[in-house]
């Protein structure tokens, strides 16, 4: 029995457990799964380190027992001349280890992916003059730089160029990969600014501040022994691997209040079972209603503190980050959830507007964060049809901008304050400027999964799409009773049939809003065929379906003729158009330099 639970906890230094690493004395075990982590976790990681904050323990087991053998295999990144025979392999803690090999060790770009998946080779860096800032969220310091160390804008033009040491001493940017030895670094930091007292003492702080963080920052471990029975290995992997959930902010507050004898989660039941009433609001989640809260309490906060006479530098920023939302007090919390609570109905309120009506079907939840912190704050003011309007533009660029799918803390904190701001005549919200939809995401917007796609289903609903089967618009009742639904206006049966690509077949060129009772008089058939055995079921003429079909932006003659390639272009240019109306602006080109939005060829219908 001694030898089942012998194990042992201690600390060691970073340095040293990544240089174990990378000579390849830990390994892990070849069962483990790959790295998986997104760009950002990688930032969120090294902020903690750079800050001294714990990263949680990890867990080791010594090899040499004849019992446990492993197949091991190094860690991703490590580039070993011949093969090692690993003294420790990694039972928890691979994805941390990974993320810090990668970042601070490696001498290439990290592969890493975004909150989209799609793949992503980066370099970490910390601007030096963001990281001295006492006040500043050591998260927004930490940034993640292309592969060719180029940061460019929509039309592929550089923006920030840090790719020389030279540019990375002008701008104060430091590469992590330098953190354990910075001295080159440093010398020829000093000598590109002329050994300036005033830089070389900012770098003096810098080291002291962020540099010696990283160089001595310990690790727990939790070490089992070689003598550790194999089934017992398995059972720790399995439970680390399947149980360590973390906890939400939520969970924590609840804990937190409790200690004041108020229960957040009795609280919040009684909130979400009146909000869930609302169809569109059904997929509300407790951290999002408690980030709402964090918005206006901290903005609250911020117009005391300069009215105090603090600068805006130095007054406390508007956020919803998971720190900020911890420091929410009982009495915040107290004063705002009312508020909250309004500014989510007003919000299903606005989405039922522009025709969304269920959860499923809307673009980004996270949007709704700082969408019914906007409407508390304006209160009976947004229902002036100005404000409306603006608010509707900020929405939909939010939402075909696909601008709402990662880092959204920092987005919903700058668009309450900035469309608030852009209400009382200020300057267009970043969300709106950076907003852009490149005209080939059309071709690859298949399914629900896209903010887009959604929201492009319900721009047709709202702007007057008509059922084909009956004429009748679409509204909130009769799209339940109906069941409305995207469905393909080729039919996929048809496509495949005439060798039309399941890529063009699928994309959201190729569907609308339709019934379900409408979809299967479809069938499989070609539209000629279907559109006759639907105004004849109907009692529409020639020129009644016409005029539905054009409220779906669908040339009528195209459809009628069978032709797809026609219909496709037809169709793929009104729906450009349409999205640079919602959106307010002209789409760039990101694609492609020789595609252009084409007014549309038909008469549109007036927006419903």
């Amino acid at each position: 029995m001694d030898s089942f639970a012998s194990f042992d906890s201690t600390k060691k230094d970073l340095q040293e457990i990544l240089a174990a690493v990378a000579k390849g004395d830990t390994q892990l075990p070849d069962f483990q799964r790959s790295w998986i982590w997104d760009d950002d976790h990688v930032r969120s990681l090294l902020a903690s380190v750079s800050l001294s904050f714990p990263i949680g323990a990890l867990m080791l087991l010594q090899t040499g027992n004849t019992e446990v053998r492993f197949k091991p295999r190094p860690v991703e990144g490590v580039e070993l001349q011949s093969e090692v025979e690993p003294t420790q392999l990694i039972l928890d803690g691979q994805q941390r280890l990974t993320a810090l090999f990668l970042s601070l060790r490696s001498s290439k770009p990290v592969p890493t992916k975004d909150a989209r998946d799609k793949p992503l080779k980066r370099w970490y860096y910390i601007s030096i003059p963001e990281a001295l800032q006492p006040e500043a969220d050591r998260e927004e310091a930490i940034y993640s730089l292309p592969e060719d160390r180029v940061i460019r804008d929509f039309r592929n033009q550089p923006i920030k160029d840090y790719s020389t040491p030279e540019r990375e001493f002008e701008e104060g940017m430091f590469p992590l990969t330098q953190v354990f030895d910075c001295s080159e670094w440093r010398r020829g930091y000093n000598k590109h600014w002329n050994y300036d007292p005033e830089k070389m003492s900012a770098f003096d702080d810098f080291e002291r501040e962020v540099v010696k963080r990283f160089e001595k920052y310990l690790v727990p471990v939790i070490e089992l022994g070689r003598a550790t029975p194999k089934e017992a290995v398995c059972q720790v992997f399995e439970k680390v691997n399947t149980a360590g959930v973390a906890l939400t902010v939520f969970e924590l507050l609840t804990a937190t209040y409790a200690a004041d004898n108020f229960n957040l989660r009795d609280d919040w039941d009684e909130r979400k079972r009146r909000l869930h009433q609302r169809p569109v609001l059904g997929n509300l989640q407790s951290t999002d209603f408690i980030q709402s809260v964090s918005l206006l309490a901290t903005q609250a906060q911020r117009v005391s503190d300069i009215a105090q006479g603090h600068s805006p530098d130095n007054a406390r920023g508007v956020s919803c980050k998971r720190k900020d939302v911890l420091r929410l007090s009982l009495e915040d919390y107290l004063r705002w959830a009312d508020v909250v609570e309004k500014g989510y109905l007003d919000a299903a309120r606005l989405l039922h507007s522009q025709y969304i009506f269920a959860s499923r079907d809307i673009p980004y939840r996270t949007q709704f964060v700082p969408l019914a912190a906007i409407l508390a704050s304006l209160g009976p003011q947004a229902e002036a049809a100005g404000v409306r309007e603006r608010l509707i533009r900020w929405f939909w660029c939010g939402v075909l901008g696909e601008l709402y799918g990662s880092a959204v803390e920092s987005r919903a904190a700058k668009d309450l304050e900035q469309v608030l701001a852009w209400i009382k005549g200020g300057g267009e919200p970043d969300t709106i400027r950076d907003a852009n939809f490149a005209p080939s995401r059309l071709m690859t917007l298949r399914t629900r999964n896209s903010a887009a796609y959604k929201g492009l289903y319900a721009i047709m609903m709202r702007d007057g799409a008509r059922d084909l089967r009956t004429g009748e618009g679409i509204i909130d009742a009769t799209y339940f009773d109906e069941k409305i639904d995207i469905h393909h206006i080729f039919p996929q049966d048809w496509c495949a049939r005439n060798g039309i690509e399941p890529g063009r077949c699928d994309s959201i060129i190729n569907k609308t809003a339709l019934s379900a009772r409408t979809n299967r008089m479809i069938g499989g058939k070609a539209p000629s065929e279907y559109l006759v055995r639907m105004q004849n079921a109907g009692g529409l003429d020639e020129e009644g379906m016409d005029a539905a079909l054009e409220t779906h932006l669908i040339e009528p003659q195209t459809v009628r003729q069978d032709d797809f390639e026609a219909f496709f272009e037809s169709r793929r240019q009104a729906l450009l158009q349409r999205i640079q109306t919602v959106m307010g602006k002209t789409l760039l080109l990101g694609d492609s330099e020789d595609e252009e939005v084409m007014p549309t060829t038909f008469q549109e219908e007036d927006a419903a």
